[in-house]
């Protein structure tokens, strides 16, 4: 289907939020947009304001009519939806163009020069960095984010552009239908093994996807990644990290809240960045997202202007309390490297203080395949409370529960294991430090009511 015959767009899975980046998308440039999702969320509830209309069971009676009509209705769908799906089996069967996420993102890298940012871990806080110092630098750009940035208050910018930042996904091999002009490349941690099944597997994953790099372009790769590339002619390589490579950090002053360092590059060397979120996993974060906005054009004021500025990602490291008495935060880090680096910034930060985190484990398989890894990653906190497995997209694996991780924490760590439905109890009965919610599933929906009564005891 030609673009310009696009009348209505239908999501199945609206609320995803790498969907609904593409349903703001669509809803900017005056269409019809609508869409199922399993559960009302804050993000359907925004979408629902902004247009999109949105309805949460399996009903093929709730598609709007103007979503009926295959000539001009594009159907996009996530791959966590099961082929079973009513809705989705209707559009099969009535012939609608149905694409998935990845393919709309793919069709836009090959219209935009498109800067993408793939990884197991590191990818949303590093391209809402890019985005953000891309937008605020002579040249705009337009932006897919995986997370909410809270310079924006959204997941998508829009400008007249010629550059796209995109997330580029590896989930279900997403990511090769990009046709990147430049990328970042921040690790290859195996993950997803429930689709790829092997660590060679997910490895090849990524060998093949810097094959999509165009020539002109270039790849910007973390130093000593597991992996092997294959460019084409006439792309460039970088390497990155936070002490060595083609660009790094130097003079690194962290100190009462604030973190500085000098970025040292074969471009042009900036001194003195200032992090606008100080959080010592962002310096490596920034080099790789300063890189590719260098790579592009941007001055060493836009880059320091840019990075000074940053605000984060909401649930990426996300402060809620910040005082003397009690810090509190909320972060995303749902695989076990991600969590080694969280609890690691945290223990870099508040090298005195007693740390707290409530985990709920993401994905039976991922618990599964990694629970030593968990445990090794959370015994470098002081107490651990985990909650049941959130199961996302999958059906319970006999013998596999949070009791694996648990067993193999660390002596020493103060451990527990409670329901989601008492972690209210626990906050209100327990006196914290430093506490942190962890995981990618559910538990977050608490965090607004776990600041709340935190509050309340520390005033």
């Amino acid at each position: 289907m030609n673009i310009k015959d696009i009348k209505a767009v239908y999501f199945i899975g609206a609320g995803g939020i790498g969907m609904s980046a593409i349903a703001r998308y669509f809803i900017k440039k005056g269409l019809v947009v609508a869409g199922y999702d399993k559960t009302p969320s804050d993000l359907t509830k925004r979408l629902e304001k902004e247009g999109v209309l949105i309805h949460y069971e399996e009903n093929i009676d709730e598609i709007p009519h103007a979503c009926k009509r295959k000539e001009s209705c594009l159907v996009i769908y996530t791959p966590a939806i099961p082929e079973e799906h009513q809705e989705l089996q209707y559009f099969r069967k009535n012939g609608f163009e149905i694409e998935k996420r990845a393919q709309v993102l793919g069709t836009l890298t090959q219209a935009h020069k498109g800067l993408c940012v793939a990884g197991t871990h590191g990818k949303t806080t590093t391209s809402t960095m890019c985005a953000h110092i891309m937008h605020q630098s002579h040249f705009d750009c337009n932006a897919f984010l995986g997370g909410i940035s809270k310079n924006y208050g959204t997941n998508y910018i829009l400008s007249d552009s010629n550059f796209v930042v995109i997330e580029a996904d590896e989930f279900d091999r997403s990511f090769h239908w990009l046709r990147p002009w430049m990328s970042v490349i921040t690790s290859t941690d195996p993950d997803h093994l429930d689709i790829y099944g092997t660590k060679e597997a997910y490895l090849e994953s990524f060998r093949h996807y810097t094959e999509l790099i165009q020539p002109g372009g270039a790849l910007i790769i973390h130093r000593g990644l597991e992996m092997e590339e294959n460019l084409q002619d006439g792309v460039r390589r970088y390497d990155y990290s936070r002490d060595e490579g083609d660009f790094h950090a130097e003079n690194i002053r962290i100190e009462n809240g604030t973190i500085i360092f000098d970025f040292i590059s074969p471009i042009e060397c900036v001194k003195d960045i200032k992090l606008g979120q100080p959080i010592p996993i962002n310096i490596e974060n920034g080099i790789a997202a300063m890189a590719m906005a260098q790579l592009n054009g941007c001055s060493a004021k836009e880059l320091k202007y840019g990075m000074q500025t940053y605000g984060g990602v909401d649930r990426r490291f996300d402060f809620k309390i910040k005082s003397n008495r009690l810090v509190f935060l909320s972060d995303y880090a749902h695989h076990p490297k991600e969590i080694y680096q969280s609890a690691k910034s945290i223990r870099e930060l508040y090298k005195d203080k007693r740390i707290t985190a409530i985990f709920q484990p993401h994905l039976y398989t991922r618990t599964r395949d990694f629970y030593k890894e968990f445990a090794d990653a959370l015994s470098q906190l002081d107490e651990v409370v985990l909650t049941e497995i959130y199961p996302a997209r999958e059906q319970p694996i006999e013998g596999v529960t949070s009791q694996l991780i648990y067993d193999n924490l660390k002596e020493g760590v103060k451990k527990e294991m409670i329901q989601k439905d008492q972690v209210l109890d626990y906050v209100k009965s327990h006196d914290f430090e430093v506490l942190i919610v962890l995981g990618a599933g559910d538990l977050d929906n608490l965090v607004p009511q776990i600041t709340k009564l935190l509050n309340r005891k520390i005033k």
